[in-house]
Parts: C-alpha cells; structure tokens; sequence
C-alpha cells in the first residue's frame, strides 16, 4: 500500500533527479556509505569493479548515486561517469592517514574538470568510530580543502556502519542542489 501511495505521490509531484557520484580510495567505504543510505542497513561489500548505481529519494528530492571504484587502476575511469553530475561525495577513511595525499591529487585533479564546474562537494569523514580517526579538521588540513574556490564543499563526520552523519551530508546535498532549505 505504501509503495503504491509513493508512487501516486510521485506521479502528481514529480521530484527532480540530481546526479551525485561517490569517489573515494578502495576500502573507505563507498558502497558501504551508498547501501545504509539506500536500504538503511549494511552489507557485506566486496570492492567495487566499476560502478554501482542506486536511487536514493531524500524528502521528495531524487537522487542517481553512482558509487565508484577505488582502487588505482579504475580511478582513471572516474571522470567517465562525471557528465551531468550535481555533487560529488569524496568519502575518506578517517583511519588512512598514509594515503590521505593520494585523495587530495585524486580531489583536486576531479575539481578541475569541465563536467564538475558546477558540482559541490561533500566529504564524508568516514569511520569516525574507531581509534586514531583523523577529526574533520584534521582531513580540511591534510586535503587543503579552503583552498577551493569553485565549488561549495563541506566536511562531515560519518560512520557508514551506523549511519550516524550520512543523512546530515545528504540534506546538505539537497539544500545546495534546490537552492532550498530542507525541513
């Protein structure tokens, strides 16, 4: 019954669709990110080859999530999905402090191309939970994030497995890609 309610509401007041693609290096938990947000639970996930594309609807706003993957060889093929793309989610495993220069070359070499000029940015500081988590404050420094200027960005605190700050970065998403506050 529920199902059927959405879709009439849905089919009487149609929700744009935005386009958010999900960068980030293998194993910092983009399609663990990607699942809670879509069916509110984890996953098990092995790493991603290619792509995994889901729609999340956020208070009557329709998201395309496309969830990439990370390891070396596929970052080269990111910028293929990036047409038509509204924000990017960079998730970062707060924990990886060895590779947390790798991302920010990944980061500022995506921010440069033609097809994200408008895009904004959310970065996930994902695994929040476990010791030795770099805070937010601590990635804003290591990825130099003040120094973009194009692009509208934020930083938030996550934890994938809990959910805990995911729907925060989502409403922020929504608010910058309406133009309007989300209640």
């Amino acid at each position: 019954m529920g199902a059927f309610i959405s879709r009439f509401w849905f089919m009487l007041f149609p929700a744009k669709e935005y386009k958010i693609v999900v960068v980030g290096l293998d194993n910092a938990g983009k399609t663990t990110t990607l699942y809670k947000l879509h069916l509110g639970e984890v996953v098990t996930t092995h790493a991603t080859v290619g792509s995994n594309v889901e729609e999340l609807v956020y208070k009557n706003i329709r998201f395309e999530v496309w969830d990439l993957g990370g390891q070396e060889r596929l970052r080269t093929s990111w910028a293929t999905y990036y047409r038509g793309t509204h924000a990017v989610i960079v998730v970062i495993d707060s924990t990886d402090r060895a590779r947390i220069n790798i991302m920010k070359d990944e980061l500022f070499r995506l921010l440069q191309h033609e097809d994200l000029e408008h895009s904004v940015v959310l970065v996930f500081a994902n695994k929040q939970d476990l010791k030795d988590a770099m805070s937010p404050a601590e990635i804003t420094d290591a990825l130099s994030l003040h120094s973009i200027k194009n692009h509208d960005w934020h930083i938030q605190a996550c934890c994938a497995l809990t959910g805990e700050g995911l729907y925060d970065g989502l409403g922020w998403i929504a608010q910058r890609v309406t133009g309007k506050p989300t209640t």
